[in-house]
């Protein structure tokens, strides 16, 4: 049974994979090379934390226990030597995961099962430098931002793993209220990423034909397919709308949608311009102001509202 944690990174994915095990009880180990990123990441995790109280998600007077459970690590080795669960969420480089891999795979315990955030790199590649029998033990494990409110996790089931030890990771993450989607075949981006890709992709083009302003595109999106698939996936509302309708609305449409095969050029401007959303504090928003920080919690209050409501959904 798993039960200690170890948490590899204590960026944005990290601390809040780290906090979300600790929420539900867990002991975590958490390790960070950056001096600054460890002495600071509680303070961070303290404020995800104050605004979930804020909404009644839990109680304030349990924050200082849930801060305990985590203990922070700069030693690789003491931070992994005792834990069932690592999962690593440390920069999209494959050599960097391979040599991590390589040294969990010498100071975990054999039993311990390890894991990846990633969602576009190989598990094939990234464990080629571990133990034959620690390859039955790995997966990948793809959390979205922000880790402690989105309720997803994808988790590999690419033939190198047992199912019995797949169904223990699958009930560690029941136990901490994920929903989990089995990905049975390894591609770039796994499931949600490219679906998200495919939306991105069209809402980009149309801002870049001119044909609506982005508040009024966003809005479309919530108010449209978005406010259905809050609660029914797509092939439920394909069934719900007519296979038949859906057939010939995509001949009709599908032609002359974005097929492009690399980011949109509207999108690469921006980047280049600097203009990188809230983190530069401007994006196709200005967020310029004294008040950007009720503006991020705004947002992540409606993550909260939406996860207070999908539980109906379950």
């Amino acid at each position: 049974m798993i039960k200690k944690i170890g948490i590899l990174g204590a960026g944005t994915m990290g601390h809040g994979i780290a906090e979300t095990f600790a929420m539900y009880g867990y002991n975590v180990n958490l390790f960070e090379v950056n001096d600054n990123v460890r002495n600071s990441v509680k303070e961070k995790i303290n404020e995800d934390l104050q605004v979930l109280a804020e909404e009644e998600l839990i109680e304030k007077n349990n924050i200082p226990e849930i801060l305990d459970k985590i203990k922070l690590f700069s030693d690789l080795k003491l931070a992994v030597e005792d834990r069932d669960y690592v999962i690593e969420a440390v920069p999209e480089i494959m050599d960097l995961k391979q040599k991590i891999f390589k040294s969990l795979d010498e100071y975990c315990p054999k039993h311990t099962i390890l894991a990846s955030n990633t969602s576009s790199l190989k598990l094939d590649e990234m464990m080629e430098n571990v133990s034959e029998e620690r390859k039955k033990r790995m997966i990948v494990n793809h959390w979205y931002n922000p880790a402690h409110l989105m309720p997803i996790a994808e988790m590999s089931f690419f033939g190198n793993m047992p199912e019995e030890i797949y169904k223990e990771v699958e009930e560690l993450y029941s136990s901490i209220g994920k929903q989990t989607v089995k990905v049975l075949k390894d591609v770039p981006g796994l499931v949600a990423n490219r679906i998200q890709q495919g939306v991105a992709r069209e809402v980009f083009s149309l801002i870049e034909m001119g044909v609506a302003l982005p508040g009024d595109i966003d809005k479309a999106l919530k108010f449209g397919p978005a406010f259905r698939y809050a609660t029914t996936g797509q092939l439920e509302i394909a069934d719900f709308g007519g296979l038949d309708i859906w057939c010939t609305v995509s001949d009709n449409l599908l032609s002359v949608m974005d097929n492009s095969k690399c980011a949109n050029q509207l999108l690469r401007n921006k980047v280049q311009e600097g203009k990188l959303g809230i983190k530069s504090g401007e994006g196709f928003y200005n967020y310029s102001g004294p008040n950007i920080e009720e503006v991020k919690k705004k947002y992540l209050k409606k993550l909260i509202h939406q996860l207070k409501a999908s539980k109906y959904y379950i």
